[in-house]
């Protein structure tokens, strides 16, 4: 009988013709994580990995860094995901409950080496491959993994990830199946690390793992294949108290990117703040709302996501993006939010933290939430002369029920490009937007030309 793994791998594997909806929503979401990619190059979190291992790049590697230079595959993975998930702007992907796009995308270009040179039809192939993986291996185990306190990027996404390295690499069922096993002794990260650069090096971690299970696997290392059901293995020890396991685990005609989706991130922020934000904006168009109107704003979200906002008075910009507090008086007082947003500077403005402690958040009761995949976010606003006026969303934008425009798209793609210093060329978008179609993609070809172009100070403050 077959292993959990042995069927996902053989799922993957197996899954070679890919719908041109899925393969446009694939290309997507590496263009997005590419913009978040070079967003992230100067942020403190990238610039300590490169301080720490400053050696290992002086020499040189098979790999690119968007940082500029080269290193190991591995190391340039562990650079690269910790960038393109350094300001929270990269994607989410509900059925894993994960950054799958940040720990994916790195993985995959780490491995795109002078010697092996791909197309990208492939690439987006072995993506998808990822994806549909990441999906599987959380299908067992969440959302109780990720409640219990598990930064799934950094578990599920590791898992998954190896998966797609090992398609893209050439591997057989056996050995994407080995693949994945070796990166389930890899996973690991604590969510009581949001708010901290360790936050975003569980991507990078996840990518580096992916890279290196995918290598050692093609190398006749293995692990056990029952290791996610088995006891002691990924569902025993990581599963949460109301995990049900893989028994109903089955593989859709259609991608489940096309079902299901990614969410492109709309603000540089924890996605636990998303929906919130996206109501208030909606009120504040709705009634023309100004600040002086407003007496309470109240704000009630899930359980796992009133955890991951564990700021209410942010000391920094990485503490900012976990606060809905600051998340919720900055889109209302500007009416968005952008990278600019959460820099020490801005985070300390007296106007915005004069308004947050207007802001309440509380969350659903276990009760209220048992059995039910997802509930609405909702906020309430009081106002001055006694009104009250509530929204719900059960979606953010960017979902695929409520998607981005492709002039969204790019017009995030341009604030990325602008906060890395790079000039805001609409080309680069275009270009990149025609992944599928490039032939070969390989470390010396003119597709690295889009994403580095050698490293630049970081923003001021």
């Amino acid at each position: 009988m077959a292993t959990i793994l042995q069927k996902i791998a053989e799922q993957v594997l197996s899954r070679t013709t890919f719908s041109s909806l899925a393969m446009d929503r694939a290309r997507d979401a590496a263009v997005d994580t590419i913009g978040c990619m070079i967003a992230g190059r100067n942020d403190e979190s990238v610039a300590t990995l490169t301080r720490a291992f400053d050696r290992e790049i002086a020499q040189g590697g098979e790999a690119r860094l968007v940082t500029g230079g080269s290193a190991s595959a591995p190391l340039a993975a562990l650079i690269n995901a910790t960038a393109a998930h350094a300001l929270d702007f990269d994607d989410n992907f509900h059925p894993a409950r994960a950054h799958a796009s940040a720990v994916l995308v790195p993985a995959l270009l780490a491995v795109l080496t002078s010697g092996a040179v791909t197309s990208g039809r492939r690439f987006l192939e072995s993506y998808l491959a990822g994806l549909e993986a990441q999906a599987a291996v959380g299908f067992g185990v969440n959302p109780s993994h990720y409640n219990r306190g598990w930064h799934a990027t950094a578990t599920v996404g590791s898992i998954g990830a190896a998966a797609g390295v090992a398609r893209l690499l050439g591997a057989d069922k056996e050995v994407t199946a080995a693949a994945m096993s070796l990166a389930t002794s890899f996973a690991c990260g604590p969510k009581g690390q949001f708010g901290t650069t360790a936050k975003p090096l569980h991507a990078g971690i996840a990518a580096r793992n992916a890279v290196d299970a995918a290598r050692m696997a093609l190398a006749g290392m293995s692990g056990r294949l029952d290791i996610l059901e088995r006891r002691q293995g990924f569902l025993d020890l990581f599963g949460g108290d109301e995990a049900h396991g893989w028994e109903g685990l089955t593989f859709d005609e259609t991608h489940i990117i096309e079902g299901r989706g990614l969410v492109t991130k709309r603000h540089p922020c924890c996605a636990s703040t998303h929906r919130a934000i996206d109501a208030l904006l909606d009120l504040k168009q709705q009634h023309a709302l100004a600040a002086d109107d407003i007496v309470r704003i109240e704000t009630k979200v899930g359980i796992s996501a009133a955890r991951n906002l564990a700021y209410p008075t942010p000391a920094d910009e990485m503490q900012a993006r976990f606060s809905m507090q600051y998340c919720l008086a900055t889109a209302f007082l500007k009416g968005s939010l952008s990278l600019s947003d959460f820099t020490r500077r801005e985070i300390q403005r007296p106007e915005i933290r004069e308004f947050m402690p207007r802001i309440e958040m509380q969350s659903y009761s276990p009760e209220e939430e048992k059995g039910v995949e997802r509930l609405p976010h909702i906020v309430t606003v009081t106002t001055r002369n006694g009104r009250i006026y509530s929204k719900s969303r059960l979606h953010a934008k960017g979902s695929i029920e409520a998607p981005m425009s492709e002039r969204e798209r790019e017009v995030k793609f341009m604030d990325c490009l602008r906060w890395a210093n790079r000039h805001a060329s609409e080309a680069a978008f275009q270009r990149l937007g025609a992944l599928a179609e490039f032939e070969t993609l390989s470390r010396d070809n003119a597709f690295w030309s889009l994403i580095s172009d050698g490293p630049h100070p970081r923003p001021g403050p």
